[in-house]
């Protein structure tokens, strides 16, 4: 007995006796790599919230990169918003 094509641009095909959709024999490794090295990424995107651990390309003994560097940044932004402020209270002081 023959097959039905459910999505011939992907390869699929039903089988009307068992009632299954499956590959009509082409290989779907590629795409399940794709999605491996997809995974990959966004787990080293949701650990790079956290500030600590490796990343995904990073040299080895750089685990507390990310949390340094938002320290810094931090630092700055708020030396940066905290003169702001000071220099528009001595405006207002000022005149």
């Amino acid at each position: 007995m023959g097959y039905v094509l459910v999505l011939p641009e992907f390869g699929l095909v039903a089988d009307p006796v068992i009632g299954f959709v499956t590959t009509a024999g082409e290989s779907y490794q590629p795409i399940i790599d794709k999605v491996a090295e997809l995974e990959n990424v966004a787990e080293d995107l949701v650990g790079m919230l956290s500030g600590e651990g490796q990343l995904l390309n990073s040299f080895p003994g750089r685990e507390k990169s990310l949390m340094y560097a938002g320290g810094v940044t931090a630092f700055w932004y708020g030396l940066a918003v905290g003169l702001l402020i000071a220099a528009f209270m001595a405006f207002q002081y000022m005149g």
